[in-house]
């Protein structure tokens, strides 16, 4: 038994260590998210039917809670394998199973509602360059030059029309211009990239909480059979 909970103490270390920079990661990533320019221009355009801006702020205050509670899980984990306490353990066992019920979800989320980012990030895009193509004000004009610079793009293919008169007006650096691409390509193909960075961070992190919920029910029983093992056979007159 004692052999048993020296390895699993090393091993929920070790984990409590990778679940710590899990956490971090969380934070960064939330952080970036949040604060990148290529989403923030998307996020504060003000329109009416601007769903980005929701799934971006929840985005944003979901990570950040998540990697608090990856955070709490590690630290929980790691005071109890040092002190071998039973009330830790047990903390940091539910601290887990949080952590494991917010990235299920957020991992079903994903796959299942993952177009749902794309579509709203590219639909904030056509209403502003549709905008410009009618109207040319002045507001929306600096907003789409602001896109057209970030994601190194030079408007899109449009049903309506001629479309050269809005590109001229809103690429005005001339290495956008010579790129030419289409900018619902470009910000299709940017989010695939940090969307499957996402999808990676969850599966691994999914992978860490139910080991370490593992470990941590593991060495809760092996704390409260020790100890009853050190107590057999000591009375106590009272």
């Amino acid at each position: 038994l004692r052999c048993g909970m020296r390895t699993t103490k090393c091993q929920l270390l070790v984990t409590s260590l990778c679940v710590m920079l899990l956490g971090l990661s969380v934070a960064t990533l939330s952080t970036v998210t949040h604060y990148g320019l290529h989403f923030t221009l998307l996020s504060n355009i003000s329109l009416e039917s601007n769903s980005y801006r929701v799934i971006h702020h929840a985005a944003f205050y979901f990570g950040i809670c998540l990697s608090m509670t990856l955070v709490l899980a590690a630290l929980l984990s790691s005071a109890a394998t040092v002190r071998e306490s039973q009330l830790l353990t047990a903390m940091g066992f539910f601290c887990f199973a949080l952590a494991f019920c917010g990235l299920v979800p957020a991992a079903c989320w994903r796959y299942t509602h993952g177009t749902e980012v794309e579509d709203s990030m590219m639909d904030v895009y056509d209403l502003v360059y549709e905008e410009v193509r009618r109207n040319a004000s002045s507001l929306r004009r600096h907003e789409l030059t602001a896109i057209h610079e970030a994601f190194l793009c030079c408007g899109k293919h449009s049903p309506f029309g001629d479309t050269a008169n809005v590109e001229t007006k809103t690429c005005p650096s001339s290495r956008v211009r010579d790129a030419g691409q289409d900018c619902l390509q470009e910000i299709r193909d940017f989010l695939k990239k940090h969307m499957d960075f996402v999808s990676t961070l969850l599966a691994v992190a999914i992978g860490f909480t139910v080991y370490g919920m593992i470990l941590t029910s593991f060495l809760w029983f092996s704390i409260h059979f020790s100890s009853n093992l050190d107590r057999k056979g000591k009375y106590v007159l009272r």
